[in-house]
């Protein structure tokens, strides 16, 4: 695999652009379990208003923990965190008022119609009755559930529901939008839908903390994003940068049966311009640098060492690049 540069090996977070504040700050975050599972680990972040972060990375890697306690709902073990100024440890109920949330699993309440979901939930958050009322119709028409009104949330779609669920979060106009997974098992219809509803969002000023193990949720979708496995944080910058750091300009995977050990050997030593290999998945994977004979000389090498050929593939680098380069196991492990 390539190499990832001095530059993309980034734990602390990238100066602001001028006049944007920062909402969102942990400072060594760390949440341990019963049995001392570690899910997050010392992790710093910071946010700044408007823009969309993401947090990458498989299924365990401590993403909901984290989101688990800036929203207030998981207790750290130690560090510290702010949002929207206000330490969400000492402060919670407070911290709760400015930031809106969509979980990864639902939560509309099955009693409601799908109107009544939006207009209960603006008057919990202290909005007078006439408030309400306009806030949900204006809710209903931007997420475009004007028709679903009156229906109970049950007879929705799993993607009506999820606009259902973002629409009634940013309700009382939170500072700050958390959400956990949130094209998680939708149609990529509804995918793409929710996408769009978030980039209007984004375009509005909203800020926006999202999780995800989609790599093309978060190229498309965020100005900033930090990869993190096991607790950690491995990296943090813009998607183009750190795609960027990748000491490659191409990438070749190649599946074969035999000893991948000597084949990535073989080839690391006889194809000019491969900067690295890694087997990731029963395959092995080679960046490489400013050569086109790249592909032929590596099928040509391959057959050479009496190697049978399954599968081949030319690529790009992407953030699952980066994430295989920090961590040597594929994103969706």
């Amino acid at each position: 695999m390539p190499r990832l540069s001095a530059e993309a090996e980034i734990t602390s977070v990238p100066a602001p652009a001028a006049g944007r504040a920062e909402v969102i700050r942990t400072e060594k975050l760390t949440k341990v379990y019963p049995g001392g599972v570690k899910a997050v680990d010392e992790i710093d972040l910071g946010v700044y208003e408007g823009e969309i972060f993401g947090l990458l990375g498989p299924n365990g890697a401590g993403k909901t923990t984290t989101t688990g306690m800036l929203t207030t709902t998981v207790i750290p073990t130690s560090g510290r965190a702010w949002v929207g100024g206000i330490d969400v440890i000492a402060q919670p109920a407070l911290a709760k008022q400015v930031i809106g949330v969509v979980p990864q699993t639902n939560t509309l309440d099955r009693a409601l119609t799908v109107w009544e979901n939006l207009y209960y939930h603006g008057r919990f958050f202290g909005m007078s009755a006439k408030e309400a009322r306009a806030e949900a119709d204006f809710r209903l028409e931007q997420f475009r559930l004007t028709d679903r009104a009156k229906m109970p949330v049950l007879a929705l779609s799993g993607g009506m529901a999820q606009r259902l669920m973002v629409a009634r979060s940013i309700l009382h106009h939170p500072a700050i939008l958390f959400l956990d997974e949130p094209t998680a098992g939708l149609d990529p219809q509804s995918r793409i839908a929710l996408w769009e509803i978030l980039g209007q969002l984004h375009a509005q000023g909203q800020t926006i903390l999202l999780t995800t193990h989609y790599m093309e949720e978060a190229d498309q979708l965020c100005d900033r994003l930090a990869i993190v496995d096991h607790g950690r944080l491995l990296a943090l910058d813009t998607p183009g940068a750190l795609k960027r750091s990748i000491d490659a300009d191409t990438v070749i995977t190649i599946s074969a049966d035999g000893d991948l050990d000597r084949l990535a050997a073989m080839l690391r030593d006889s194809v000019a311009g491969v900067d690295n290999t890694q087997q990731v998945d029963g395959s092995v994977a080679l960046g490489v640098r400013g050569s086109r004979a790249a592909l032929r000389d590596v099928i040509a090498v391959a057959e050479r060492g009496g190697y049978a050929i399954n599968d081949i593939s030319v690529s790009e680098p992407t953030l699952e690049t980066v994430f295989i380069q920090l961590t040597g196991k594929d994103l969706r492990d």
